[in-house]
C-alpha cells in the first residue's frame, strides 16, 4: 500500500543502493584523487632520480673506456732505475762519440797549475773572499761539449779519466780508448767500486768535478772565456772518479757545505779545490774559507804523505802536460 500524503516511495530492496553508500562513494573519490595527485608528484620527480642515476652510470662508462684509450699513450713518468742519474744534464755517460773542440782553439787554464812545492794553506791566502754571485744564467753548455777530447789524444775526457783513477781496467776493443770494466778505489766513500760499462751500471762510477761547475760560476767562471771554462770543465786537476750516489749528494756543495765522507781524504780535497780556484782565477766565500785549511787541528799531520802525480799514460803516446794532475805540499 501506497502512502501518498508522505512523499515516501517504496522501501528499498536489497539490490537496489540505499542513501548509505553515498558517503563511501565521496570519500572513494577522494582517496582517489589524493592518490592521483601522488602519483603525479611521484611521476615529476622520477626524472631527477632517473638523471641522476644515469649521469654516474654514463660517467662511469667513461672513466671505464678511458684507460683503454690512455694505454696506448706512453707514460708520462718514467719507471724507477736503480742507477743514480748524472748530476749534471748533458754530461752523457760513457758517449759513444768524442766530441772534438774547435780546430786552432785554445782550451787552456788562465793561469798555470801551481807548482809541487806550493802550502795549500799559503795558496788559500792568495785566494779572494768575496759573495756567491747569482746563479743566473748558468747552463751546463757554458762549459763546452761534456766530456769533450780536450787534448785531441782520440779520446773523451771521461775515459780519459777512468783509465787514470781504475785498476784492471779492460776496454770495449782493441783500441785503448772507451773503458769497459775496472775497479775503483774510491777516495771518497773508502770503498772499492766494481765498474761495468753499460746503460743500467755505468753510473755506478761517475766523474766529479771537485770544484763544481755551478759553484765556479758563481765565484768568478762568468769572466772566464768559453775555452778558458772548457778547460776548467775537463781539467783533470779538477775531476775525480767516484761513487756515482756520493756525487748526487754533493751536488754544487763547496766545502763548506759538503766534505767526503771519507775523514782521511778530506784534507787533500780541500787542497785540490784551492788549487783549481787558483789556477782558474775563482774567489771563496768566507764560509767557504773557515772550512778550509788551517782552520782543521788534523791538517798538519794528515797533509804530510807523500805527494802523487797521478798522469794519464797510453801505449806510445806521450803525457800531455794538460792532463797532468800535482797534488800540493799540504803542511
Amino acid at each position: 500500500m501506497t502512502n501518498h500524503g508522505t512523499g515516501l516511495g517504496p522501501a528499498p530492496s536489497a539490490s537496489t543502493p540505499g542513501p548509505r553508500p553515498r558517503p563511501r562513494r565521496k570519500s572513494g573519490a577522494i582517496a582517489l584523487g589524493i592518490s592521483l595527485a601522488l602519483f603525479v608528484a611521484g611521476a615529476a620527480s622520477l626524472p631527477k632520480a632517473f638523471s641522476g642515476d644515469l649521469e654516474p652510470a654514463a660517467a662511469q662508462s667513461t672513466a671505464t673506456a678511458a684507460p683503454s684509450a690512455a694505454s696506448t699513450a706512453p707514460s708520462a713518468t718514467p719507471p724507477p732505475s736503480s742507477a743514480p742519474p748524472a748530476r749534471d744534464m748533458g754530461a752523457p755517460l760513457d758517449p759513444e762519440t768524442t766530441a772534438l773542440v774547435a780546430e786552432g782553439a785554445t782550451v787552456e787554464a788562465p793561469r798555470p797549475q801551481p807548482a809541487f812545492a806550493t802550502k795549500a794553506a799559503h795558496l788559500l791566502a792568495t785566494l779572494p773572499i768575496k759573495g756567491r754571485a747569482p746563479k743566473t744564467g748558468y747552463d751546463r753548455a757554458l762549459f763546452g761539449q761534456a766530456w769533450a777530447d780536450v787534448d785531441r789524444n782520440g779520446c773523451d775526457t771521461r775515459n780519459d779519466i777512468l783509465q787514470r783513477d781504475l785498476t784492471g781496467i779492460t776496454f770495449t776493443n782493441s783500441v785503448p780508448c772507451k773503458v769497459q770494466s775496472g775497479m775503483l778505489a774510491d777516495p771518497y766513500t773508502g770503498t772499492s767500486i766494481s765498474f761495468l760499462r753499460g746503460s743500467g751500471t755505468s753510473s755506478k762510477v761517475q766523474i766529479d768535478h771537485v770544484v763544481a761547475l755551478s759553484d765556479a760560476w758563481q765565484k768568478g767562471a762568468q769572466q772566464l772565456t768559453t775555452e778558458q771554462r772548457t778547460a776548467f770543465a775537463n781539467d783533470p786537476l779538477n775531476l775525480q772518479a767516484t761513487d756515482g750516489p756520493t756525487n748526487q749528494k754533493k751536488g754544487d756543495g763547496d766545502a763548506a757545505t759538503w766534505l767526503p765522507p771519507n775523514r782521511g781524504f778530506r784534507c787533500e780535497y780541500v787542497a785540490r779545490q784551492v788549487s783549481v780556484k787558483a789556477t782558474y782565477g775563482l774567489w771563496v766565500t768566507q764560509a767557504e774559507h773557515n772550512a778550509m785549511p788551517p782552520s782543521w787541528p788534523v791538517a798538519r799531520t794528515s797533509w804530510r804523505q807523500p805527494a802523487r802525480l797521478l798522469l794519464l799514460q797510453r801505449p806510445n803516446q806521450p803525457r800531455p802536460s794538460s792532463h797532468r794532475y800535482r797534488p800540493l805540499r799540504h803542511r
